[in-house]
């Protein structure tokens, strides 16, 4: 039951708003030895994690393993680097963070790993993360709405600004070659072509078949059904609440904002992404 779990606190680590949860272990994350071949999977909360590691789970050993697929959650496949992910035995290793990029532990970067980030439009984020802090009972507590709405503005969510991480790991990749850069969005539209693109960046050769088999397979009702990824195993998260999974939609921020909340948030928007490339990818 949920009196096992406790709410978090934010506090500020290193300019970041973290809790303790993720940063307890914090030298023996830095500490972490990358190896070459480990792929990193790293997004803002809510932008489409769960299903770049299916994905890559799929591509990698969807073919090699199939029991995986039917025996073991996707958060044990993939484990999540802020709790420590040593003893991953699969080569590559598929490993997922939401750090911002200042955070990443350094061997990543000196074996030149390659890195997949996806990002997804503020608005929406927003609201899937508010529903996520509502039924993940280790979150620290959301609040209502509008105060909801307020701190993502100022950044005071959990790993911080929205802002500071798109643009702080766009502008990463504009000199790092080891990373791609995904739009949650994109995704939606042409899942087929995104990991065409995605089997481009890794090296991977698929057969058409194959692919269209991985493409249904990471459609958000087939993930939604799966309990293997739809994260019903796991005991952190109150699915009276809400769904792990709840909706897998663009523009669902539509049911949630206010006209004025939206003019605020568009005014904010415009103000704090105005020298930033990203700004022109999302139509605000």
């Amino acid at each position: 039951g949920s009196d096992l779990f406790h709410r978090e606190v934010l506090f500020d680590f290193h300019g970041v708003p973290m809790i303790q949860r993720f940063t307890t272990n914090w030298e023996k994350i830095q500490n972490f030895q990358a190896r070459p071949d480990d792929i990193l999977i790293a997004t803002y909360p809510k932008a489409g994690t769960t299903w770049v590691s299916y994905i890559l789970d799929l591509l990698y050993f969807g073919q090699t393993s199939p029991e995986r697929q039917t025996s073991i959650p996707l958060s044990e496949r993939v484990p999540f680097l802020e709790l420590t992910a040593e003893n991953i035995t699969t080569s590559p290793r598929l490993i997922k963070t939401h750090f911002p990029v200042q955070f990443v532990p350094k061997s990543f970067w000196e074996q030149n790993c390659k890195i997949i980030y996806v990002a997804r439009n503020a608005k929406d984020n927003m609201v899937s993360f508010f529903h996520f802090d509502r039924m993940a009972l280790t979150q620290p507590d959301p609040g209502d709405w509008s105060s909801y709405f307020k701190r993502f503005l100022e950044g005071k969510l959990l790993y911080g600004s929205w802002y500071d991480h798109v643009n702080g790991w766009w502008k990463k990749k504009q000199t790092d070659n080891k990373i791609h850069y995904m739009f949650y969005e994109d995704m939606i539209e042409d899942t087929g072509h995104e990991i065409d693109k995605l089997c481009g960046f890794l090296g991977l050769s698929l057969s058409v078949e194959e692919k269209k088999r991985i493409s249904g397979g990471v459609q958000f009702d087939n993930m939604k059904r799966n309990n293997m990824v739809n994260y019903s195993t796991s005991q952190v998260m109150d699915f009276k609440i809400s769904p792990f999974m709840r909706k897998g939609k663009v523009g669902d921020w539509k049911n949630h904002f206010t006209v004025a909340q939206n003019e605020e948030f568009d005014e904010d928007y415009k103000q704090t992404m105005k020298n930033s490339p990203l700004k022109f990818h999302w139509e605000v």
